[in-house]
């Protein structure tokens, strides 16, 4: 439903986004903006397969929080999920250390039987999405395998294994993304950009290296974005040195980083136009602004409907405020 502000912004909405965290900000701008105004662009190069089965856990989160079937308290998966197949699973001695709730693995085995057909992963997430019932366009960054690989000081790993069958213990030494020298952007997406009526792109509150980085290392990605002449808002999921979901503080301390709102910022360098970072940050304003970023200080902390809408209102006033 939209109110009095966000019904003056005109034009369409880019947001490149991971999962968990950045699924959040994509839903409170879905409920802001009209579903013909908002894009989403998933990262896959976290996608894996496991038990034979092909898993998309960035698109999957986004498109369960549009679908308002995610499982908020868990911060993943399903909500009313069952286990069964996990029990009978373990059972059998089989691989037990990704959760799989048996509703979820439906999901997956649809996925996986479209793609064994041919059908492309951008099809696909659109066909689960509507039948879902969500309205928001959901792209996948590209249709080309791209894999994170982590290199770290107990050896390389895959990223969920390094997530989460390795809990994110090991120290790590650099981050690769895996085909993405021969990974197309996909087309969608590339027309998204380039969209008349584009008037924004928002880097999403998700993981700045693992999450927002693969989709800007495709191809001409980063120069398309910058060279479109719309307002690039990133929000900061750092709070006070602190990742908010994940382990992007971490990471930014053992790449030799700030672990701070700065650190992403200039991570993200000239791309942006603007920055929101959480009000107990403050003392890093100036540093900021030094860096020629306009910013905004917020309450990015979002632990609801209402906050998850009111940190959207918030980014299309910053860009509107940028665009004029």
């Amino acid at each position: 439903m939209q109110d009095s502000q966000t019904q003056a912004f005109a034009g369409k909405v880019l947001v490149l986004s991971g999962g968990v965290g950045g699924a959040k900000l994509v839903h409170g701008l879905a409920n802001t903006l009209g579903a013909d105004q908002l894009t989403v662009v998933a990262n896959t190069a976290d996608d894996f397969d496991h038990w034979g089965l092909r898993i998309c856990p960035d698109i999957d989160s986004i498109t369960y929080a549009l679908a308002g079937i995610n499982d908020e308290k868990r911060g993943w998966g399903l909500k009313d999920e069952s286990w069964r197949t996990m029990v009978a699973m373990r059972r059998l001695s089989g691989e037990d250390w990704f959760q799989l709730g048996d509703q979820d693995i439906a999901t997956h085995l649809y996925r996986s039987m479209r793609l064994s057909n041919g059908d492309s992963l951008t099809d696909i997430t659109a066909d689960i999405a509507q039948r879902l019932g969500v309205t928001t366009r959901l792209l996948p960054m590209s249709d080309d395998v791209v894999a994170t690989r982590v290199y770290s000081d107990r050896g390389e790993y895959e990223f969920q294994h390094y997530f989460v069958r390795e809990r994110c213990e090991p120290k790590v030494e650099r981050i690769e993304f895996i085909g993405i020298d021969t990974a197309r952007l996909s087309p969608l997406v590339k027309d998204s950009i380039a969209d008349p009526e584009l008037s924004a792109i928002i880097l999403s509150p998700s993981n700045p290296f693992l999450s927002i980085d693969p989709i800007l290392s495709l191809e001409d990605c980063r120069k398309l974005l910058k060279n479109r002449g719309v307002p690039i808002i990133a929000v900061s999921p750092i709070i006070s040195g602190r990742a908010v979901k994940g382990p992007a503080a971490k990471l930014m301390e053992e790449l030799n980083m700030p672990t701070s709102a700065h650190g992403v910022a200039e991570y993200y360098g000239d791309l942006l136009d603007g920055f929101v970072f959480d009000e107990l940050d403050a003392a890093e304003l100036d540093v900021i602004r030094n860096t020629g970023i306009d910013c905004r200080l917020e309450q990015t902390l979002m632990t609801d409907m209402a906050s998850k809408e009111h940190l959207a209102r918030v980014v299309l006033d910053f860009a509107r405020d940028l665009k004029r």
